[in-house]
C-alpha cells in the first residue's frame, strides 16, 4: 500500500509540474510517461510479498480477511491487500517464579491451592504452535497477540483447576508426573479449539510452603536414620553369628582333644617338655604300678 501511494504521489507531482514549471512543460508528456512507468513498476512491487520459511501470510483487504494462506516463498497478491504474518513454528511460553527467566520480566509463576488447602507455587513452560490452516481464523476472532489473549490465560486457569485433586505433598512428590498430563488433557482441547496445537507440558518446578517442606525434611531424615539402625542391626546379627561359630569350632576343638588324650601321652609330652630344658638332670617319674622311672636327660 505504501508503494502505491507513492506512486500516485509521484504521477501527482508530475502533473503538477508541467503545468508550472516552463521548462519541465516542455518536456510534459516524457515526465507523465516516466512517472506512469514509474508507478506500474512500484505497483508490481507491491504485489509480491516474499514470506519467510516457518512463517504463513493471511490476506487482509478492507476489513475483510482471506480464508487463504501465503506460504513460504513469493506470492503475487492484489497491491491494496496488507498481509499479516504468523510464525507457525514451535514457540514456548513460560510462566516462572525467577526474574528475567519467564516471558513476563517478572514474578510471573502460578500460586493454587491443592486439595489440602495449601498454597503451592508452580513453574510451568508451554510448547505450542499455530496449526496454518487457523492462521486466518485466529486473525479474525482472537489478533495476534493470541499469546496474551489466549496461551497465558488457559494455562493458568488449566493449572489451578486441576491442583485441587491432589495434595501439596503428592503434587511434590509421587503425583507430579500425573498432574502434568491432567494439565495437558485439559488444556490441549482449548488450545486445538482456538487453532493452536500443544506440543508439550512441563511443570518446571513445585514450591511448597516452608512447613511442608520441613515436615518431608523430618520425614526423609527419619527414614535415613531407620534405614541406618536396620544396617547397624544386620550387622551386630551377622557378628554375633560368627561369634557363635567361632565358640561353637572352640567347644568341638576341645572335645576332640578331651576325648584322645590318654595318660601315656601326658607322661610322653611332660617328658618332651621338661627333656628339652638345659637345666634338666635327672626326671623321677611312677608308673601305672607305682614303681619309679629314672630318665637321665644325658
Amino acid at each position: 500500500m505504501t508503494l502505491i501511494t507513492l506512486g500516485l504521489i509521484i504521477i501527482i507531482v508530475a502533473l503538477i509540474a508541467t503545468r508550472t514549471v516552463p521548462y519541465i512543460r516542455e518536456h510534459r508528456s516524457g515526465i507523465i510517461a516516466g512517472a506512469i512507468i514509474i508507478f506500474f513498476v512500484l505497483l508490481s512491487f507491491a504485489s509480491i510479498v516474499q514470506v519467510e520459511p516457518g512463517m504463513v501470510g493471511v490476506k487482509k483487504l478492507f476489513g475483510k480477511v482471506s480464508n487463504n494462506i501465503l506460504e513460504s516463498g513469493l506470492n503475487f497478491i492484489n497491491p491494496l491487500a496488507k498481509v499479516v504474518m504468523f510464525d507457525i513454528r514451535t514457540e514456548n511460553y513460560t510462566m516462572s517464579g525467577v526474574h528475567d527467566e519467564g516471558t513476563v520480566q517478572a514474578d510471573d509463576a502460578i500460586r493454587v491451592l491443592s486439595a489440602d488447602g495449601l498454597e503451592v507455587i508452580v513453574d510451568l513452560t508451554v510448547l505450542y504452535k499455530v496449526i496454518p490452516a487457523e492462521a486466518p481464523r485466529i486473525l479474525r476472532e482472537i489478533g495476534t497477540d493470541y499469546r496474551n489473549v489466549l496461551v497465558r490465560p488457559i494455562c493458568r486457569t488449566g493449572i489451578r483447576d486441576n491442583a485441587v485433586y491432589y495434595d501439596a505433598v503428592s503434587l511434590y512428590s509421587t503425583k507430579r508426573e500425573e498432574f502434568q498430563d491432567r494439565i495437558f488433557s485439559a488444556i490441549e482441547s482449548n488450545f486445538r479449539d482456538r487453532g493452536l496445537m500443544l506440543e508439550q507440558l512441563l511443570v518446571r518446578n513445585l514450591t511448597l510452603p516452608e512447613s511442608v517442606k520441613a515436615a518431608i525434611e523430618s520425614k526423609i531424615n527419619a527414614e535415613q536414620e531407620a534405614q541406618k539402625m536396620t544396617f547397624v542391626l544386620q550387622k551386630e546379627r551377622q557378628e554375633a553369628e560368627r561369634k557363635r561359630v567361632e565358640a561353637q569350632g572352640i567347644a568341638d576343638y576341645q572335645k576332640i582333644l578331651t576325648s584322645t588324650i590318654t595318660d601315656k601321652l601326658l607322661q610322653y609330652e611332660m617328658i618332651k617338655a621338661i627333656s628339652s630344658s638345659p637345666n634338666s638332670k635327672l626326671i623321677i617319674m611312677t608308673n601305672e604300678k607305682g614303681l619309679p622311672i629314672m630318665v637321665d636327660t644325658k
